[in-house]
């Protein structure tokens, strides 16, 4: 199963433009609406939810037509997010904080689904280490995506720098293949290529996603307006997400088999997967994780990181640039340039059972 989260950010300026003036970009009421997913333990039930008819059902319920398409990379996905082809898309906090909403676009993470829970790790050569072993080393990771973030952060906690190391941009599909030289002894992967390099016997994981829980979030988020103006749309998606969750809480396995065989793997590899992605399977657990402080921690921790790397967009001043609204009337950043929101509005309403 291939997780791609990787980008190139200055590309996706002129979409950026163009979101201003697309269709669907537009506030108005309307009865069609576009969603995309991309390949990851956490997003493909939107597959199953899409081919067993359920956001059929869902969409007919609230009158409207939901068309929802499977993308195979990330940077394609949030490409056309952006540019306004789509009115909703699965990305992580991060992803949404530097493409859409660093290009203009106002965003809204309409559900937290999961966060990575050990899907990601620093891993290398040789047993005994530690992150502090890294001192010197040339570190392999595509750059400027969440694995560089992982990497920050686990420096952090044993009181290095990036100054410290190296960071070596490299594609996430070919990670493994460079593992396997004898050149490169230091990592940063996500699944399923940090499960491969785990396998190998020379090595170690120093420090992953489990040690910053809820740091690396996966969302579906909706164009604001376009969700504004049609609440139809989030009825409908948070309806269907949470009539899935159930069947995965359960352990439906004609449920789970079609997840499986759609990230490219078997039953068993796909409960792999799961293991170290945390999901949320019902509302309340929603509903306590972006209602929480340590959600605005975090997202100030994304800001500061992105900031530095200079991924909030040309005349950024600081990681205040853009503002970030929270339920309850938190705002971070900037309160006149708010672009990135976390909506509670149709998670109460599903553990209200008013959907």
């Amino acid at each position: 199963m291939q997780k791609n989260r990787p980008f190139r950010w200055i590309a996706l300026f002129a979409a950026c433009l163009f979101a201003v003036s697309s269709p669907l970009a537009q506030a108005q009421a309307r009865k069609n609406f576009n969603v995309c997913w991309t390949i990851y333990a956490g997003w493909v039930p939107w597959g199953y939810i899409d081919t067993s008819g359920i956001i059929g059902k869902w969409g007919k319920k609230y009158g409207i037509n939901i068309r929802v398409t499977q993308i195979n990379d990330v940077g394609e996905a949030l490409n056309q997010y952006t540019a306004g082809k789509f009115d909703a898309c699965t990305m992580t906090n991060m992803d949404a904080l530097i493409v859409p909403v660093a290009g203009g676009v106002d965003t809204t993470a309409l559900i937290a689904g999961s966060y990575s829970d050990g899907g990601d790790g620093v891993v290398v050569k040789g047993k005994g280490k530690t992150l502090k072993d890294l001192k010197g080393m040339n570190v392999y990771l595509p750059e400027l995506t969440v694995s560089h973030y992982l990497l920050a952060r686990g420096l952090e906690t044993v009181g290095l720098r990036e100054r410290d190391i190296k960071v070596v941009n490299t594609s996430d599909a070919d990670l493994v293949a460079a593992y396997a030289t004898g050149n490169v002894r230091a990592v940063v992967a996500w699944n399923p290529q940090l499960m491969a390099l785990k396998s190998r016997p020379d090595t170690m994981e120093i420090f992953s996603s489990r040690q910053i829980p809820g740091e690396i979030i996966d969302i579906m988020v909706a164009n604001t307006r376009v969700l504004k103006d049609n609440p139809a749309l989030g009825k409908a998606l948070t309806g269907a997400w949470y009539e899935t969750m159930a069947l995965m809480k359960a352990g439906n396995v004609d449920a789970l088999e079609a997840m499986a065989k759609s990230s490219g793997t078997n039953l068993a590899g796909y409960r792999a997967q799961l293991e170290n992605t945390r999901l949320f399977h019902n509302p309340q657990d929603n509903l306590a994780f972006i209602t929480s402080p340590d959600l605005v921690k975090t997202m100030r921790r994304v800001a500061q990181f992105s900031f530095e790397k200079g991924l909030l967009g040309e005349g950024a001043k600081n990681a205040e640039a853009i503002g970030m609204a929270f339920p309850g009337g938190v705002v971070l950043g900037d309160k006149k340039r708010i672009l990135f929101r976390v909506d509670d509005t149709f998670v109460r309403m599903a553990i209200r059972g008013a959907l």
